[in-house]
């Protein structure tokens, strides 16, 4: 989602009673209990101050053993009466996991690398200056086509949409129809194409599912604003008056209604009302827009946007234990739906410790931002300390293969902005990122070095195909390209052998054809250079020594060391998969243990090394 607001809140009041938390938010009172004779402890009457004021989700809660794959949900109700126009009565919450962890199973997502994809400025096949699906499928071979013995294409084989519904802003955030495909991108039966064209080349499509919310111009809204009594009333939060506190950021989340006086919940904007998934109606909704994505029009899954705001309690707008209920149970909705779907989330800003209470159960896996900070820090600083802590913590907290790094997205400054326009420093990133564990995701643009900040429009500028933006479209664009537009873009770069773009073509193939670097182990190395990480990479026979120079300067005899790794005893070759110069031979002791190893006498600076290990 955007950078801005997050989600609902409800005044909550809290009563701790032996072994019963009580919870008064305005949508009724939520129950949880760790045992049937904490249910029917002495009665407690909680009075609900802030008729209307639920929480709500951007995913549904499903109440339906059916509709959710898995169900001990069942509507609470208040021990006093609550007021007439209270929204749902809150489900009970189980506070543990109530699904049996899981590994990821093996599928696509071991060797693959995801492109996120603004579809209004990748390529637009009409002329109208904005892009469209048509022009996407276009463009197809750029990202991959299908052959991996030629490498004139990126090697991505996986492509994330930002939203494509049926919205009334550019950036589709806010949907008006959840069944259609917004009209200037073109229509449904070409989101089918375009998933039958990028099956062809082996690219899967993800798309971005914004359930959070509505727009207040969709048809559901718009009933519930100007008719109390509409059954899809109850669909969003109200209240008679206004509950008084802000969103995280600091910006109104209650907002006066143009129809009467009360107000309505929208954390991010009044433009984007809150879905009231307390509601088992708008989660068997969510549900059903879902499986129409999944099986009628062929998506292979979802990036779930701002999933730790989905439903909050009170005054607690983030990370709440309903919320990671929720997801419990959409997930397994989606697989009886659609087995092999993938699903990932968005918690902005995440850490290694925020993301650990989304593991084990709920969705596939996670955006991973702390990472990749730190890795631009690096890059920028010369200093390799953090970035290496961060990915070893990552490594150790986090399910193996079940999260995803990254540098930048659509809601944040593009990287090349952090560099200054240094493509070294933007080379030594990438090839951090497309070395890492996890599932890489890279933004449309930065394998050009696209610049762009701050507004948001600014970050989603038409795709620089060549210095003319007939490149684009041969109409006007959307939007003006960036002022470089004519010395930075894919035709300059396409056959330089130097460039970033071909240094990104060499990075994703080596990531998609290496099974060390799509899926293999990690292990970190200790180098005797502030500025140098590095670390190894394992899956079965296929072993992998990356060494990062991040430092302003050569690093000469930089000594790398393990203590303990999944190499058997032995001598080893180190044949270079990126960089010309092949490392030293090299011995590895009992244990996998690893001493003082010099790869190269020189390390070159802002530059990053691939060698494999070959007995």
């Amino acid at each position: 989602m955007r950078s801005i607001p997050v989600r609902r809140q409800a005044l909550c009041l809290v009563l701790f009673v032996t072994g019963l938390v009580l919870a008064s938010c305005g949508s009724g009172n939520e129950q949880a209990s760790t045992s049937q004779a904490a249910l029917t402890s002495p009665a407690i009457t909680v009075s609900a101050t802030t008729p209307g004021s639920a929480v709500a989700g951007s995913e549904a809660t499903s109440t339906s053993a059916a509709a959710a794959g898995s169900t001990a949900t069942v509507l609470a109700e208040a021990e006093a009466s609550p007021a007439a126009d209270l929204p749902t009565a809150a489900p009970t919450i189980t506070a543990a996991p109530t699904a049996t962890p899981f590994a990821l199973q093996s599928g696509w997502w071991d060797n693959a690398v995801c492109y996120e994809v603004f579809v209004r400025s990748f390529y637009d096949s009409n002329g109208d200056g904005v892009g469209d699906l048509n022009g996407l499928i276009q463009k197809l071979d750029y990202i991959n086509d299908g052959d991996p013995n030629v490498q004139n294409d990126l090697g991505a084989n996986c492509i994330w949409l930002m939203p494509i519904a049926e919205s009334p802003s550019y950036h589709g955030y806010d949907v008006v129809d959840y069944y259609s495909v917004d009209k200037e991108y073109g229509t449904n039966d070409d989101f089918k194409r375009l998933v039958a064209e990028a099956h062809k080349r082996g690219i899967k499509v993800i798309l971005d599912l914004v359930l959070n919310h509505t727009s207040d111009k969709h048809p559901w809204f718009q009933e519930a604003l100007n008719d109390p009594a509409s059954p899809r009333r109850d669909w969003y939060l109200w209240s008679a008056d206004d509950p008084g506190y802000k969103g995280p950021w600091g910006d109104v989340a209650w907002h006066q209604s143009p129809a009467r006086d009360e107000f309505y919940y929208g954390i991010f904007w009044s433009g984007m009302p809150d879905l009231n998934y307390r509601n088992a109606q708008v989660t068997e909704e969510a549900h059903n827009i879902s499986a129409f994505w999944l099986n009628e029009l062929g998506a292979d899954g979802f990036r779930l946007d701002a999933i730790k705001h989905l439903i909050e309690n009170g005054r607690i707008q983030e990370h709440t234990r309903e919320t990671h209920a929720w997801l419990r149970q959409y997930r397994a909705f989606l697989q009886q739906t659609k087995p092999d779907v993938f699903t990932i989330g968005e918690i902005f800003d995440a850490t290694s410790a925020t993301l650990a209470p989304y593991y084990p159960d709920q969705l596939d896996t996670y955006f991973q931002f702390d990472v990749g900070n730190k890795l631009i820090a690096a890059a920028n600083f010369g200093s390799a300390g953090q970035f290496t802590s961060a990915l070893t913590d990552a490594n150790a907290k986090l399910p193996f293969q079940r999260w995803a790094p990254f540098l930048t997205n659509h809601d944040q400054p593009r990287v090349m902005n952090s560099f200054g326009g240094n493509v070294e420093e933007a080379k030594i990133a990438a090839t951090g990122l497309l070395t890492l564990p996890g599932l890489p995701f890279m933004y449309y643009g930065e394998e050009i070095g696209m610049v762009g900040t701050k507004p948001d429009e600014n970050i989603r500028t038409p795709m620089q195909w060549s210095g003319d933006r007939q490149g684009f479209t041969s109409g006007q664009p959307w939007r003006a390209f960036q002022s470089d537009f004519t010395r930075v873009n894919v035709a300059i770069q396409n056959d330089d052998p130097a460039s970033l773009l071909n240094l990104y073509r060499r990075l994703i193939h080596l990531h998609t054809s290496e099974p060390a670097l799509g899926h293999g182990s990690f292990t970190a190395a200790k180098a005797s250079n502030a500025g140098v990480s590095a670390f190894l990479r394992q899956a079965g026979e296929d072993a992998l020594l990356v060494v990062l120079n991040f430092g302003q300067r050569p690093a000469e005899n930089v000594a790398i060391s393990v203590e303990q790794s999944e190499l058997a005893a032995g001598t080893y070759n180190a044949r270079p998969l990126l960089g010309d110069a092949r490392g030293a031979p090299l011995t590895v002791g009992e244990g996998g243990a690893l001493t003082d190893y010099v790869p190269l006498p020189s390390l070159a600076p802002k530059t990053g090394y691939i060698f494999k290990l070959e007995q």
